[in-house]
């Protein structure tokens, strides 16, 4: 017997998975310790746009006084360091209990961190030229639309404005979100993906019954033209992997870019 696709509210289900993803103590829900805040004060850091290499602290400009987006960034990893460096920080995140992290950090560390949930492709809470530099960490997997967040940062942005993201290579997308290091390498889906579309309905029944976070294979076209339609200018950019991925075996799995608003 064939088992038909559920009707999706995808943003709502996300926030739901990865407030799970917290109870679970998944990686990236785990926040930085003291130590970490306290090398930030002292100007030392090392923070992540995709999952292994560190960004070049040339992609920065000064902190002090920055006014720094977190965008889809929560979970007290990034946003507690930015503001231990001087930067006045505002993290946007779908999930209240990521932004709990970002809140527990900044009473323990003594910081101020502002939080807002909502929607990463809708950042009307914020006013036109808000901020100078937006931190985008591997998030828009979880989102069904990227170019509606390019424009978004762009509004946001105040002119000569940094954007800094982090996205998913869709070269990992043809062969599935659900592989593990034993399985054969088969080209199974095409670009752009989804789990909701594309799954098996039983696997992706098995996902929502897990809590699994959907994820969204977008183009290079959206996720690298997107930004420059947007009118964004590239200046920086490198690959990562993926550990836990075979991919990596073969090719990056994670792109980083760093752009101007012109």
């Amino acid at each position: 017997m064939s088992v038909s696709k559920p009707s999706l509210n995808v943003r709502e289900y996300n926030r739901a998975a990865w407030n799970h993803q917290v109870d679970n103590g998944n990686p990236f829900t785990i926040p930085v310790t003291p130590e970490i805040v306290a090398a930030a004060r002292r100007g030392e850091f090392s923070v992540l746009l995709t999952e292994t290499k560190p960004v070049p602290h040339d992609w920065f400009p000064p902190f002090e006084g920055l006014e720094l987006l977190g965008l889809a960034c929560g979970g007290g990893q990034q946003g507690p360091v930015f503001a231990a460096l001087g930067a006045n920080v505002t993290i946007f995140d779908n999930s209240s209990a990521q932004l709990a992290r970002d809140r527990m950090v900044a009473e323990r560390e003594g910081l101020t961190i502002r939080t807002v949930e909502g929607d990463m492709r809708d950042l009307s809470a914020f006013t036109d030229e808000s901020f100078d530099l937006i931190f985008h960490p591997v998030s828009n997997v979880f989102c069904p639309e990227v170019r509606p967040v390019w424009k978004e940062a762009w509004r946001v942005l105040r002119k000569g404005g940094l954007l800094l993201a982090g996205f998913a290579n869709p070269i990992y997308y043809l062969f599935g979100t659900h592989i593990d290091e034993q399985e054969t390498l088969v080209v199974r889906y095409s670009i752009p993906y989804s789990d909701p579309e594309d799954l098996d309905p039983e696997d992706l029944e098995t996902c929502l019954k897990e809590g699994t976070p959907l994820e969204f294979g977008h183009s290079l076209t959206d996720l690298i033209g997107g930004q420059t339609d947007a009118g964004f200018a590239i200046t920086g950019f490198y690959e990562d992997i993926c550990p836990d991925s075979p991919v990596s075996k073969y090719h990056p799995t994670y792109i980083a870019t760093r752009s101007v608003k012109r």
